[in-house]
């Protein structure tokens, strides 16, 4: 097999799957259509659509951030009002760490991964553009938080309790706030679909330990996601709780509410910075191996110190809590765990100096920032042990020297995914960039980069997100302006390269780098609808195609046994050095069935509608109603008409015939045994294990502040409690006896036991809403105090669950009476039974927590 990326024969694998291909097949409509955008739910469509959004939040974000080096020219300034420049500097945050960074690195994840695992598609195709419209759809509520009196100005971090109404009244900062849940609903759903998709699916031979390396900082990224931003997600339901329904969690009179806002948002927010940084560390990593033409140095060690970071990003969170009053002992302990982390980094950069002194440097655009984003990234963390240590950030917390640490880092990923940019740009456009505009965009890049933020050190003194200073700081701060500015302009010149290269630039081979050697190099440019002309497999140790229809033949007949022929993969060898021998490996088979997979759907798109109008309307509420007049009643029927249509949206989506990718043959460990919808159930569960957890552990917290002996429960009475745990037992046992009717194909026990495992949830709400309505008769209620806070929001949130399962039930009961589940099809059952049972599970540490403890 040659080596040449020219070669015959990839032109001719080229002719059998290239664009003639790409956008006829199953009715799929064109790309110039509008239409196709509305309704794609392909990876590489999808992977387009979060790029080219990301950007708009990039340009959306710079110029807010002008405008505070604008502000900042002066002491003082007065450019901005007090609240104008509180909106911009919070909003800025907020665009730049959630709607620009980490969906710019997964659109590339869309449109990569798959290509780099041997994948038609993730495993949830209408998931995958169902986080993209609910990450769009966020990101316009965002903006409109602007014109709802002012947006969020308290900080990105939301800080309590200027993260309340008391200090952020206006209707804006509820959207901001809700505009931020509807996102990590996005980011959730994207972390189900690419983990079931990266252990399922994929290609023969592909280990684990062989995956490519940016599919592997995905990996970890993804996994990270699951766990930090299910979090975030309870810290701004209880906040959102706090806004609308007058909890008081964070209310200035709640013991404990402050401490426990910055518990739960650094728990997020030390992994978010991982979070951002893992995917421009792994398209670095690639784009070091292409332009220096070798491995990188200790592939194996690069890989162990990414999962070491991965585990330790859970550990280090109260290192931003130094300045409160955690005892000392904790903070020495958290201050070890944050130099400890900086270890395992110390061997990626020297991996990564180690491979570029030992290859041989090909100095093209996207290898210019890969490397500059190593040198930002260096200062970044020398710069950040500063922060490590207790006595250091007594004097650095709060000040410029935290600002130019954190972009150093941040905006270090930044100038990677930059690089990633350039490096896939032929691939996912067919197009050449301009090579000379590239490298001025980096030169202008760099020195903007540099002048913008070493400066800040310098004038460390500053107070952070203030914009009065001393005067004897001027000359840095107008030098960061310049700096600013001048990062600005490089990117206007970017977007004018990949503008005109997008129309006037030089068609792109396959294959456009000279030693890029990862499966995505090995199709036409851009790939063709179905990715690959066969089936790919590796278990010859590097890259050829397999007639899936023959080895699902071979799989029906031969008992697993699919010796089919293989296509060549045109002079692509995949890193053939680092593949097992075909023995070792352990590929399971499955029988795809006869239907093709789809492209298209447009329920997504209407979910994430009816999930905007829904959330615009709920931002009206205040202490659990919407205001009087007018404007009080638009709210509450945009809020009706929003539920109506997310409601309708997820039964048709639910009704529909969707056929999603299925791979006939695939590497599985450790799930080979489990099928794509079971895992991604359990994956989901593990995230609200965390969610749950967060909202047990703020009740703990809070009542720990508030003196676990003074602390009555809110419920006087442990009889309603009693009576729904038999009653959720009960269901629990009655979705197993609808299971085990449905295996033995029994319609009318099927019937039966879904039915009555509806009648006992409902029994549930209805002894749940008597006990509720006692308690307000009594004069108790949610805004009652924060004993009763608690009570009802934690509560209410596993009502909320018990509602859900419901809703999945009576689709099951309309299912079940229509034939289904009793023809060896029983999965759905299972799926929702192991929903169910977590449901009950919960309940179980509720019970004792807030009726008998």
């Amino acid at each position: 097999m040659s080596d040449d990326p020219g070669t015959d024969s990839e032109a001719d694998l080229r002719s059998d799957g290239g664009t003639a291909h790409h956008e006829d097949d199953h009715h799929f409509p064109p790309r110039t259509s509008v239409r196709r955008w509305l309704v794609t739910t392909n990876h590489k469509d999808i992977g387009i659509l979060y790029v080219v959004t990301s950007l708009f939040f990039l340009v959306f974000g710079g110029l807010l951030a002008l405008l505070i080096r604008t502000q900042m020219w002066s002491p003082g300034g007065t450019v901005l009002s007090g609240l104008a420049y509180n909106q911009t500097v919070s909003t800025h945050g907020l665009i730049m760490v959630f709607w620009f960074l980490s969906p710019f690195a997964f659109g590339f994840a869309n449109y990569i991964v798959p290509l780099q695992i041997g994948a038609k598609d993730l495993a949830f195709p209408r998931l995958n553009a169902l986080s993209y419209w609910l990450y769009l759809a966020s990101g316009i509520l965002l903006g409109v938080s602007f014109f709802q009196g002012a947006s969020f100005a308290g900080g990105w971090t939301m800080y309590a309790p200027l993260n309340v109404p008391t200090f952020t009244p206006q209707v804006g900062a509820s959207t901001a706030v809700l505009a931020l849940l509807l996102f990590v609903v996005s980011v959730t759903v994207s972390s189900v679909n690419f983990l079931t998709t990266m252990h399922r699916m994929r290609a023969e031979g592909l280990t684990l330990r062989n995956l490519p390396l940016f599919t592997w900082s995905i990996l970890l990224t993804v996994w990270m996601m699951l766990f930090a931003f299910a979090a975030l997600l309870a810290a701004l339901m209880v906040l959102s709780a706090d806004r609308l329904l007058g909890t008081l969690y964070f209310a200035t009179e709640s013991p404990g509410g402050s401490m426990l806002w910055t518990h739960l948002f650094w728990f997020f927010g030390h992994p978010e910075v991982y979070i951002v940084f893992f995917p421009a560390l792994g398209a670095m990593a690639e784009m070091f191996q292409t332009f220096t033409g070798r491995r990188i140095v200790g592939r194996k060690w690069f890989i162990a110190a990414m999962v070491l970071v991965a585990l330790q990003s859970f550990i280090v969170w109260m290192h931003h809590m130094f300045l409160t009053s955690i005892n000392l002992e904790v903070k020495t302990l958290f201050m070890a765990t944050t130099i400890g982390i900086s270890l395992p980094f110390d061997l990626m950069v020297f991996a990564l100096i180690y491979t570029t002194l030992k290859g041989r440097i090909r100095w093209n655009t996207p290898f210019l920032f890969a490397f500059g984003a190593l040198l930002v990234f260096i200062i970044g963390g020398i710069t950040g042990v500063f922060l490590g240590a207790v006595v250091l950030d007594y004097e650095f917390r709060g000040t410029y020297w935290v600002v130019a640490h954190f972009h150093y880092v941040m905006v270090g990923g930044v100038t990677g995914l930059v690089g990633a940019l350039y490096y896939w740009f032929p691939k996912m456009t067919g197009k050449m960039y301009d090579e000379f505009l590239g490298r001025v965009h980096f030169a202008l890049y760099i020195v903007g980069f540099n002048l913008l933020y070493f400066p800040m050190f310098l004038a460390w003194e500053t107070p952070r997100r203030v914009f009065d200073y001393a005067p004897d700081l001027l000359p840095w701060h107008r030098l960061a302006t310049v700096g600013g500015f001048l990062l600005g302009l490089s990117f206007l010149v970017m977007f004018y390269n990949l503008y005109r290269s997008l129309y006037e630039g030089e068609d792109a081979a396959g294959n456009p780098w000279e030693y890029s050697t990862t499966a995505e190099w090995a199709v036409d440019s851009p790939p063709p609808l179905e990715n690959f002309p066969g089936l790919p497999t590796y278990r010859d140790g590097s890259l050829s195609y397999r007639d899936e229809s023959n080895v699902a033949a071979s799989a029906a007949t031969d008992g697993g046994t699919a010796e089919a022929s293989t296509v060549d993969s045109g002079g692509i060898v995949t890193r053939g050095d680092l593949l097992p021998e075909p023995e070792t490996s352990s590929a399971t088979l499955v029988d795809p069935g006869d239907e093709e997979a789809s492209h298209a759907s447009l329920w997504p798109f209407l979910v994430s509608v009816g999930a905007m109008v829904t959330i615009l309307g709920l931002s009206g509420l205040q202490s659990g109603s919407f205001p009087d007049g007018m404007a009080g009643g638009a709210y509450a029927g945009t809020a009706l008409a929003g539920g109506l249509i997310t409601l309708g949206s997820l039964v048709g989506m639910g009704a529909e015939q969707f056929h999603a990718p299925e791979m006939a043959l695939a590497e599985r460990w450790p799930f080979a045994g489990v099928e794509n919808t079971k895992l991604g159930m359990w994956i989901f569960l593990a995230s609200d294990v965390v969610l749950f957890g967060a909202f047990i552990g703020s009740y703990i917290f809070v009542r720990f502040a508030f003196g676990w002996t003074d602390w009555h429960p809110i419920p006087h009475n442990s009889l309603p409690g009693l009576v729904n745990t038999y009653l959720l037992l009960t269901s629990s046992f009655t979705v197993i006896l609808a299971l085990v009717a449905a295996r033995r194909e029994s319609r009318k026990g099927v019937l039966a036991s879904l039915l009555a495992t509806f009648l006992l949830g409902v029994g549930f709400l209805i002894n749940k809403g008597i006990e509720w309505q006692e308690l307000l008769h009594e004069g108790v209620w949610i805004d009652s105090n924060v004993r009763a806070s608690t009570f009802f929001l934690t509560t209410g949130l596993h009502a909320g669950h018990v509602v859900a399962g419901l809703i999945v039930t009576l689709y099951l009961v309309w299912r079940a009476y229509n034939g289904a589940y009793v023809d060896g099809n029983e999965g759905s059952i299972e799926y929702f039974g192991l929903y169910w049972h977590f449901v009950d599970i919960v309940w179980l540490f509720l019970f004792p927590l807030f009726y008998i403890l």
